[in-house]
């Protein structure tokens, strides 16, 4: 696993280990994608609705507890905020890639990620690759996420080990451009960098974090809290 800024060896270890294990969940590389998208585009998407896509779908029961429920989402809030304080910054933003069994990072999981996050806010994500000026910031997102398409239309063609270092290292450039695109060009829209706090420890009674309005022992921790 290559990039892993914010966290741990050992953190983002367990943060994979646990989507592998539920269910329909992205794996590391695609939260990392879908996280880019959601914190470059056009305005901010809430918790109660990429936590569910994160997840792979209907979050209860998925934790075995409290404790775990405070652990998992807080590495995941916490690789949020390097993701959206990067990007405020201007610093070089620096994927979560998977390795294949030869070391080599390919980066079609983050591509698809990221899709997935620009699909949850379309219209907005439209405007910029509708202009002309401004859409070559997604190209090399583009090439990756077409690159084994159905369609052998939309394939890009084979990408050599050189080229595909060099369409990673546009692709993360290109994030930090999409992300002031939508800072600039539409900047009548109030200012949207913001940072989302690691959560506080979960009470039996708190409200969930899913955003449901339910109480945790109702809702995503009712499989082991009575």
């Amino acid at each position: 696993m290559a990039n892993a800024e914010g966290l741990k060896e050992a953190e983002l270890n367990r943060l994979s280990d646990f989507l592998k294990k539920s269910n329909g969940a992205m794996n590391i590389e695609e939260v990392d994608g879908f996280f880019a998208a959601l914190i470059a585009g056009p305005e901010v998407v809430p918790p109660s609705e990429y936590l569910p896509e994160v997840f792979g779908g209907e979050m209860s029961n998925i934790f075995a507890g409290i404790d775990e429920a405070n652990d998992i989402l807080g590495l995941i809030m916490r690789r949020w905020n390097v993701i959206a304080n990067t990007l405020h910054r201007g610093d070089v933003y620096l994927p979560v890639l998977l390795e294949d069994e030869e070391g080599v990072c390919h980066g079609n999981d983050w591509s698809h990620g990221f899709v997935r996050g620009m699909e949850m806010r379309k219209a907005g994500w439209g405007e910029l690759i509708a202009d002309e000026k401004h859409y070559g910031c997604l190209v090399a997102v583009m090439a990756l996420y077409h690159e084994h398409d159905p369609d052998p239309e939309l394939r890009p063609g084979p990408i050599s080990p050189e080229q595909r270092e060099e369409i990673l290292v546009q692709m993360a450039a290109g994030i930090v451009r999409a992300y002031r695109y939508f800072r600039s060009e539409l900047s009548a829209r109030a200012d949207r960098f913001e940072a989302q706090s690691s959560p506080d420890k979960i009470g039996r009674n708190d409200p969930c974090p899913c955003g449901s309005g339910k109480k945790y022992k109702r809702c995503c921790g009712g499989a082991t809290i009575n």
